[in-house]
C-alpha cells in the first residue's frame, strides 16, 4: 500500500486517518458494572485457585512425603499470584480512568479566556534535543509556538556536541541553530498584523455604541478569517513524508483553523443578529488571535560553557537551563574555559523566569490548547500544592508500519491506566509533556558544587527514567501531580524492533532503584497526618517493579516444566478478566479486539529486552553507577537489533514447540495448550512485527561484530623500566593566578568509591533539626540544599514555603519585571561569587 507523497505501508498497518476526540466518550453503566464484575471475578478466580490447590493440599498432608512438589507448587502459586495481582491492578486503573471520564466536564472557552484577563502566568516550554531530524523538532516547536497563551517562550536545549567531527551531524547542530530563527521569521506577519489590532482596539471606548458594536464585530471577524487564509496556506505549504506530518498538517495547523473558522462564522452570525457582544468578550477574541502568535523561541547550548554540568543525559540538559532562570549572566573565557558568570543589571545574557515549564520531548506534539487548559487547572485555589499537570501522550494515528502500530496501541493503553492511576492519586510524571510549577521544582532541588561551579539538580538524574523519580521525590515534599484528563499531546512511538529495543530497555530500568523510596514517602506523609491509601501503594509499587516480576514470572513459565497437577482452569479464568477488558479498551482505542493476542505476542519477544533493563537496575543498585542514557532514534531508516534481542525470539519459538511437544508426548494438555500459543503468537510476532529476514540479517551481524578482528598492523608498544617519577614543573602565572599557588601544586582528590563500599562510606542520616537535617550542612560549603537557601530563593524550610502559598500567580503584563531587576532583588546579599563566576546560561 502506498501513502502520501508514496511513501510505503505495510499490509495490517494503521489505517485510522484522525486521532481520538481530546474528551473521551462517557463510560456508560453497563461498562463501569462490567469493570466491577471483572474486578470481583478475578479476586474469586485466584482465591479459590489458591485455598483449592494449595492450602488444601496442605490441610490434607498432600505434600507431607513429596517436599519437591511442595516447593514446586510454592514457586508456582508465587508465579500465579504476582501476575494475576498485575492483571488485577490493571482492572483497577481502568475503573479509576472510567469513573473519570464520567466526572469530567470540559471547561467552556470562554470561562478560560476570563479568568486570564486578570491573571497572567508566564510559560517557559523547554525541548531538549540531541542530534534529532530537523524535521522532527520543527514539527515539535511550531505545536508549542502556537499554543495560544498570553506569554510563551520556546528554548530549544540542543545537547549536541558543540564542534561536531563528522559531517551529517554538522549539518543537523547547523540546521538546529538556525531553527529559531527561521520560526520567528516563519510567524512574523501574524504576530505583527494581530499585535497591532489588539493595541487599536484597546484604544476604542468601552462602551460603544450598538451599530459601532456590530462593526467591530464584522471586522473582528475579518480579522479571524484572515488568520484561517494564513493557516491554510501554511497547511498546503507542509511537506508530507510520513504520518507524522499529516497529523501535524491536519490537527495543529489545520485544527487551529477550524477553531477560528468556527469564531468567524459566529461572530458574522451575531452581527446578522444585530446581538453585539460585551466589549469585554471582544476584548478577549482579539487577545486569542495576538497571543496565538507572538511566542518567543530561542535556543541554548550547555556544552559551551564548562561552567554547566556536561553529564549526558536529558535531566541534566533540562536542569542546566532551569538553574539559570531568572538571573543576568556575563560570558567569559577562563583556562577552564567559557563560562557564565551571575552579573547585575549589566548582564549581556538573561534569562527570564517563569511561572511554569512545559517539557516537551523533540518528537512530541501538543494541540493550541494544551497550555491554557492545564495551567488554568493549577491556577485554581484547591490546586495550589499541584506540582505537575500532563496529558498522558497518545499515539499518532495512521503509522504505516505492523511494530509501530502495536507500539502505539500499547501506549494508547497506558494512557488509559495512567488516566487511572491519577484517581487513586498514584499519578506518575511521564516526561514526554507535563506543565511543571517552578516553584515546586525550586521546593525538591538539590545542589552540589562541581569543580568550583554550582550544579543544581531540579529533576533526578541518578536512574534513565528520570520523570518517575522526580514524581516520587514531589510527593515527598507534599506536592501532587495530575493527568489530565483530556488527549492533548501526542508522541511518537518506534517503528521498527531496533528503536523499540532501546526505548523498552530504558523504561524496565531503574524501577528497582527508585522502589525504596516510596516508604520514603510513606515516612513522610506520616509525619504530616497524611493518610497513605494501600491502592496507592500497590498502584506504584505495580508501576515499578511489575515489568521486573512479570519478567521473571514469564520465564520461569516459558522455561520450567511444571506439573501438570498445578494446571487449572482457574488459573485462565483469573486471566481472562484482564483479557477480556484489554481486549475492549483497543477497540475503544479505534484497534481491533484481536490485537489482544498480537499485543501478547509483542510483549512475548520483548522478554529478553525487559530483562536486560531489569538486570541493569540491578547492577546500578550493586555498583553505584549510573547507567547512560539510551536516546529512542527518531531517525527515517531502520535501527539495527542487538545480537541478543535478535536472536532471542527464535530461541522463545523453539523452546514453546519443544514444550508443547514434550507435553503431547507425555499427555501433559495444559503443557501443550501454552506452549502451541506462546510458539504462535512469538512466531507472529518475529514475522510480521520483526521480519524474519531482518532478524536473520541482525542475528549475523552481531556474530560479525564479535568474531571479527580489524586486520591491520599492531601498534609496536615501547615498554621501558620504571624511573623515579620527575619533579612537577613549576605552574605558569595564568594557573597561579586562576587555580591559586595550593590548588595548582597539590589539585584536587576526587573520591570514586562506588558499590558497597560506597554504601559503607555513606554518612548515616542525621536526625531532623528545625525543618532540615543536619547532615544536609557540608564541610567546606562544597553542598546545600534547597532548605538551606535564604528567603529570596525558596529559603526557609519546605513547611515555611508550603504554608499559604497562592495558586495563582497573580501578575499582569505591567507587572513583570526584567531578569535583571529580579535577579537584584532575589540574590543573597552573602552569597559569595569566586573569580570565575557561579554557573551559566544562554545562547542569545
Amino acid at each position: 500500500m502506498i501513502g502520501p507523497e508514496g511513501w510505503r505501508r505495510q499490509r495490517g498497518s494503521d489505517l485510522r486517518d484522525r486521532p481520538l476526540p481530546p474528551v473521551a466518550p462517557l463510560a456508560s453503566d453497563g461498562l463501569i458494572a462490567i469493570g466491577r464484575i471483572a474486578i470481583i471475578f478475578t479476586i474469586l478466580a485466584w482465591l479459590a485457585y489458591v485455598f483449592g490447590y494449595f492450602i488444601t493440599g496442605i490441610i490434607n498432608s498432600s505434600y507431607q512425603n513429596n517436599i519437591g512438589f511442595l516447593v514446586e507448587t510454592i514457586v508456582y502459586v508465587g508465579i500465579t499470584s504476582v501476575l494475576a495481582l498485575s492483571a488485577l491492578l490493571y482492572l483497577v486503573a481502568r475503573q479509576g480512568a472510567l469513573y473519570r471520564s464520567r466526572a469530567h466536564r470540559r471547561v467552556p472557552r470562554a470561562v478560560i479566556d476570563g479568568f486570564f484577563d486578570t491573571t497572567l502566568p508566564t510559560m517557559t516550554v523547554l525541548v531538549p534535543s540531541y542530534r534529532e531530524e530537523i524535521a522532527v523538532v520543527r514539527k515539535t516547536l511550531l505545536s508549542a509556538l502556537l499554543q495560544e497563551y498570553p506569554f510563551l517562550r520556546v528554548v530549544l536545549l540542543l545537547d549536541d556536541p558543540p564542534h561536531p567531527k563528522s559531517v551529517a551531524d554538522r549539518g543537523l547542530l547547523e540546521g538546529a541553530r538556525a531553527l529559531p530563527g527561521e520560526l520567528e521569521q516563519w510567524l512574523g506577519e501574524p504576530r505583527e498584523r494581530f499585535a497591532g489590532t489588539l493595541e487599536r482596539f484597546e484604544m476604542t471606548s468601552v462602551d460603544p455604541t450598538p451599530e459601532q458594536a456590530l462593526t467591530a464585530m464584522r471586522e473582528l471577524a475579518a480579522e479571524f478569517d484572515w488568520a484561517v487564509r494564513w493557516l491554510r496556506a501554511r497547511q498546503a505549504e507542509e511537506p508530507i513524508t510520513d504520518h507524522v506530518d499529516v497529523f501535524f498538517a491536519e490537527q495543529v495547523l489545520g485544527g487551529l483553523a477550524d477553531d477560528f473558522a468556527a469564531v468567524r462564522a459566529a461572530l458574522l452570525a451575531g452581527a446578522d443578529d444585530r446581538s453585539p457582544l460585551p466589549h469585554a468578550r471582544m476584548l478577549q477574541l482579539h487577545r486569542r488571535l495576538a497571543w496565538t502568535f507572538r511566542g518567543e523561541v530561542t535556543s541554548f547550548e550547555r556544552k559551551l560553557y564548562s561552567s554547566l554540568s556536561q553529564e549526558a543525559n536529558k535531566a541534566m540538559n533540562l536542569n542546566s537551563y532551569i538553574g539559570l532562570m531568572g538571573h543576568s549572566y556575563e560570558v567569559r573565557e577562563t583556562p577552564q574555559g567559557t563560562v557564565l558568570a551571575t552579573a547585575g543589571a549589566s548582564g549581556s545574557v538573561m534569562i527570564p523566569d517563569a511561572d511554569f515549564i512545559l517539557t516537551l520531548d523533540a518528537d512530541s506534539i501538543v494541540l493550541p490548547e494544551y497550555c491554557l487548559r492545564l495551567v488554568y487547572v493549577m491556577c485554581q485555589p484547591e490546586n495550589a500544592k499541584l506540582a505537575v499537570v500532563q496529558t498522558p501522550y497518545s499515539a499518532f494515528p495512521g503509522s504505516p508500519t505492523r511494530m509501530e502500530r502495536l507500539s502505539g496501541a500499547t501506549t494508547d493503553l497506558q494512557h488509559i491506566v495512567h488516566q487511572g492511576m491519577s484517581y487513586y492519586g498514584a499519578t506518575f510524571w511521564v516526561g514526554a509533556n507535563a506543565v511543571i510549577r517552578k516553584r515546586a521544582l525550586d521546593d525538591i532541588v538539590e545542589i552540589e558544587h562541581q569543580g568550583g561551579f554550582e550544579i543544581r539538580r531540579y529533576v533526578m538524574d541518578r536512574t534513565v527514567i528520570e520523570d518517575t523519580e522526580s514524581s516520587v521525590d514531589m510527593a515527598i515534599h507534599g506536592w501532587w501531580l495530575l493527568n489530565y484528563p483530556e488527549r492533548l499531546s501526542y508522541s511518537a512511538t518506534p517503528p521498527d524492533f531496533g528503536s523499540l529495543c532501546i526505548q523498552r530497555r530504558r523504561w524496565a530500568n531503574g524501577g528497582l532503584i527508585i522502589l525504596p523510596k516510596l516508604w520514603t514517602l510513606r515516612q513522610a506523609r506520616s509525619k504530616r497526618a497524611q493518610n497513605d491509601r494501600t491502592i496507592e501503594t500497590l498502584l506504584r509499587v505495580n508501576y515499578l517493579a511489575s515489568t521486573c516480576w512479570s519478567s521473571f514470572a514469564l520465564v520461569l513459565l516459558l522455561v520450567y516444566p511444571f506439573n501438570n497437577r498445578l494446571l487449572s482452569p482457574l488459573v485462565l479464568l483469573a486471566a481472562l478478566p484482564y483479557f477480556a477488558a484489554m481486549s475492549s479498551d483497543l477497540h475503544r482505542c479505534g484497534y481491533k479486539r484481536m490485537d489482544i493476542f498480537r499485543v501478547y505476542g509483542f510483549n512475548l519477544i520483548l522478554l529478553p529486552v525487559n530483562l536486560a533493563g531489569v538486570f541493569k537496575s540491578i547492577q546500578q543498585a550493586i555498583t553505584g553507577r549510573r547507567i547512560p542514557f539510551a536516546r529512542t532514534p527518531k531517525v527515517a531508516n531502520r535501527t539495527a537489533t542487538p545480537l541478543l534481542f535478535a536472536f532471542t525470539p527464535f530461541v522463545i519459538i523453539g523452546w514453546s514447540v519443544w514444550t508443547a511437544w514434550r507435553g503431547w508426548v507425555n499427555g501433559f494438555w495444559g503443557n501443550v495448550v501454552f506452549g502451541a500459543f506462546n510458539a504462535s503468537t512469538a512466531t507472529y510476532a518475529l514475522v510480521a512485527l520483526v521480519g524474519v529476514r531482518f532478524a536473520l540479517v541482525d542475528v549475523w551481524l552481531g556474530f560479525v561484530e564479535r568474531l571479527y578482528v580489524d586486520d591491520k598492523p599492531r601498534e609496536v608498544v615501547r615498554v621501558r623500566r620504571r624511573r623515579a617519577a620527575p619533579e612537577p614543573a613549576p605552574p605558569g602565572w595564568h594557573e597561579v593566578l586562576y587555580q591559586g599557588a595550593a590548588g595548582t601544586a597539590t589539585g584536587e582528590y576526587v573520591s570514586e568509591s562506588a558499590g558497597a563500599f560506597k554504601i559503607l562510606a555513606d554518612v548515616p542520616e542525621a536526625p531532623v533539626l528545625y525543618g532540615r537535617r543536619a547532615g544536609d550542612r557540608v564541610p567546606q560549603g562544597y553542598g546545600r540544599r534547597a532548605t538551606d537557601r535564604p528567603d529570596g530563593r525558596g529559603g526557609g524550610t519546605a513547611a515555611d514555603r508550603r504554608d499559604g502559598d497562592p495558586a495563582v500567580p497573580h501578575r499582569r503584563a505591567g507587572d513583570r519585571r526584567n531578569p535583571a531587576e529580579r535577579d537584584g532583588s532575589r540574590r543573597t546579599p552573602d552569597r559569595r561569587v569566586d573569580g570565575h563566576g557561579e554557573r551559566t546560561v544562554e545562547q542569545s
